[in-house]
Formats: structure tokens, sequence, C-alpha cells
């Protein structure tokens, strides 16, 4: 969660340039930076934290970002944003289910499983965190796709919660879950190349003898990681995105199926399309798994000094 206060504008960009140039509309973003001077231009800066979801006393009228238009709010405070929920829920599961699998795999010397053991229990952990996550996930993406619609088609959702109630009210329970598969799909993805590639890259830069086992290292190690991991996972992401913030056209849904997105958006937009948003997904992974991974080691020392020595 401390990760995403961090990187959650980068999503956003990620997001705006996914659905960027959806249908037969023209690309709204040339580029990155484009998205990004875009949005601070029509949304002010404020409008990069959308989805956050803060919670003010007073709507501001005449902008953009809808997380901030709650005037019948009195109290100032702040809530959890999609962004966040979406990690107490994703991140959680999966780290806490793997670390489990890890130490009950270890044989009795304390040996650790072999490579592909690894791999198998990340997947095994993406895979059932993205099921937990998918809700939040869902109302993430409605939040950071609201901004670019006409005022007349914005579903106008004040925060996580109210997203996630109305989503439920308004279009069944079972839409929390919609693009849950690709959802998982990924996860497995991202977890089986994060997995590979770090512990390659980490070893390549230690066999150089230029690096040591320190932060430094764990943060080239995972910047590389992260580019290996976002070429890997973005054709399945993307594939989420579009399923996830769909709508229902003449009563129909607008895509069928995961391949049908594909088939779409290489058809329309073409093949490369299936890689926008390249710059700021990567821009993204890195840090997240650099800051996400410093903080947990952090957490876990406070924890061992302060519970389990006192």
């Amino acid at each position: 969660m401390g990760a995403t206060v961090f990187v959650q504008p980068l999503d956003l960009v990620k997001n705006r340039m996914q659905l960027s140039g959806q249908g037969s509309k023209a690309r709204e973003y040339k580029t990155s930076l484009h998205a990004v001077a875009s949005i601070l231009r029509n949304e002010g800066f404020r409008g990069i934290y959308t989805g956050w979801a803060f919670l003010t006393g007073q709507g501001s009228v005449g902008q953009v970002s809808l997380s901030l238009n709650l005037s019948y709010m009195r109290d100032t405070e702040y809530i959890l944003s999609a962004g966040l929920l979406r990690q107490a829920t994703y991140t959680t599961t999966r780290l806490g289910i793997y670390t489990v699998l890890f130490e009950r795999l270890s044989k009795a010397d304390g040996t650790p499983p072999n490579f592909f053991i690894k791999a198998l229990i990340g997947m095994t952990a993406g895979a059932i965190g993205a099921f937990v996550g998918t809700p939040a996930e869902v109302a993430l993406i409605r939040m950071t796709a609201d901004g670019r619609l006409p005022s007349d088609q914005r579903r106008g959702y004040t925060n996580v919660f109210n997203a996630l109630i109305r989503i439920t009210r308004e279009e069944g329970v079972t839409t929390l879950w919609r693009g849950c598969i690709p959802t998982m799909a990924r996860a497995v993805v991202v977890n089986a190349a994060q997995l590979a590639s770090y512990s390659q890259s980490k070893q390549a830069l230690l066999d150089t003898g230029y690096f040591r086992d320190d932060i430094l290292c764990h943060f080239c190690a995972s910047m590389i990681s992260g580019l290996v991991t976002t070429a890997a996972s973005m054709p399945v992401d993307i594939v989420k995105t579009r399923i996830q913030n769909m709508k229902m056209i003449d009563g129909k849904p607008e895509y069928k199926n995961g391949l049908d997105v594909l088939v779409k958006v290489v058809g329309r937009e073409g093949f490369f399309s299936l890689w926008k948003g390249f710059t700021p997904y990567y821009a993204r992974l890195g840090p997240h798994t650099v800051l996400t991974f410093i903080f947990l080691e952090q957490m876990n020392k406070f924890y061992k000094i302060y519970f389990l020595d006192s």
C-alpha cells in the first residue's frame, strides 16, 4: 500500500493509454508524456490521483476528478482508494500464501525449494491473490477511466466503496469478478516472469563482481525483472483492462471474451497497441516491486524486534 502511494499516477497513465483509441475513436494520447500533460491540463494535479478517492468537505465545481466531488460530506478525511484496496487484498493474499507455501515446502534443514517449485508457488499465490483482489481491480479500472468519458457517460463513483456497492446493486455481484479469468492469467504470467527474471538478473549482477547483495543490487535486478515482466504481461493486462471497463451495447457485452478483445484491438488499433502504456507500466512495476519489498522487509524486521523477541 505504501508503494502504491508513489506509483498510482503511473497506473492511471497506463490505464488511460490502454483505453485510448478504444472502439472506433481516434487515439486520445500519442505518448505517455502526452497523456500526463493532457490529464494535468484538463483535470488538474489532483486528476493524476483519480481513483485515489479523497473525501473532502466541499466538492470542487468544474473539476473532472470525480473522487473529489463529495459535497455532502462535512468532515475532511481520507478513505482507502481503489488502488490501496487492491494492494490490501491482492498483494496481502499473494505474499501471505507464497510465504506459507514456501515455508511448508522447505526441507527440515532449512533448504529452500528449487527454482521450479518457487515458480509454481508464485503462480499459485498470484492466481489466488488475483481472484481475491478482482473486485478492487474492477473499481480501480472504472474510477481511473471515468475522467476520459463524456460527462453524460461517467459513472460518477464517489469512492471505492461506493463503486463496489453501486456495481453490486446496478449490475449484480458477479460483475465484481468481471475479467477475473484474464486477471488471474495475468497474475500467473507476472509472478512466473518476475520470479525467474529477478533471480537470473540478481545472480548475473552478483557474478560481475561490481555488486553486493544489497539494496542497489535488488533495485537493478527488479528493474530488469520489471522490463521482462512488462513485455510478457501487457497483452494479458490490456485484455483485463478492456473487459473490466466494457459497457453493454444494445443489451450485449462489448467483448465476448479475452480472445475477442485481442482480435479487435489488433484489427482496429494495430498489433503494437497491445503494448500501449508500456513506459508508465514499466516505470510503475519496477519501483513498485522495489518499494514493496523494502517496506515488507522493514515491517518484518520491526515485527521480529517488537513481537517475537519481546
